[in-house]
């Protein structure tokens, strides 16, 4: 959703451009480097704002990974933009990133050597994905966050799996 907004004032509807996909790396692919960290920064703080009203208002995970899906929910299936969104990797890792900082460290860890070794960023960042609920889990988070991170990380998997034009609600 951040991507939509960060190429708005250009005139460009990002649905209608590249891939269709309302996500950062169409908005970079459509618009350059500029849409792209603009969607990026948008998508982080929305899910970080979320989810610091809720630890600040709420006591316990089931609140915190609640609202985690939710945001993930609300991002694929946006309904001021017809309920096309994006594919929710930023929403995944800001998520992560709030409910367990350490699994992200891991992430950044094996995304740069997967990178630099395979040069496929998809394919090193998918990798690095899918450890961070392993590394939650391993680094004692609690089971519900760890196991919350695994579902996250399963909805942006089936979300890649079909293309752009097909994902709608």
């Amino acid at each position: 959703m951040g991507a939509h907004y960060s190429v708005k004032g250009s005139g460009v509807d990002i649905r209608q451009e590249g891939s269709g996909n309302v996500g950062a790396t169409n908005a970079l692919r459509v618009s350059g480097r500029r849409a792209f960290v603009l969607a990026v920064l948008l998508d982080i703080a929305k899910v970080m704002t979320v989810l610091f009203i809720v630890n600040a208002m709420t006591t316990g995970n089931g609140y915190l990974v609640g609202s985690a899906f939710f945001l993930m929910l609300g991002h694929l299936f946006p309904l001021q933009l017809g309920f096309h969104g994006g594919k929710g990797v930023v929403v995944y890792l800001a998520a992560s990133l709030f409910l367990s900082p350490v699994a992200i460290a891991g992430f950044i860890l094996l995304m740069g050597i997967g990178y630099f070794s395979l040069k496929k960023y998809k394919v090193a960042g998918f990798i690095a994905m899918a450890s961070i609920p392993v590394t939650s889990c391993l680094t004692g988070d609690p089971l519900v966050i760890s196991l919350s991170l695994a579902g996250l990380f399963i909805v942006v998997i089936i979300m890649h799996l079909k293309p752009s034009h097909q994902v709608k609600a």
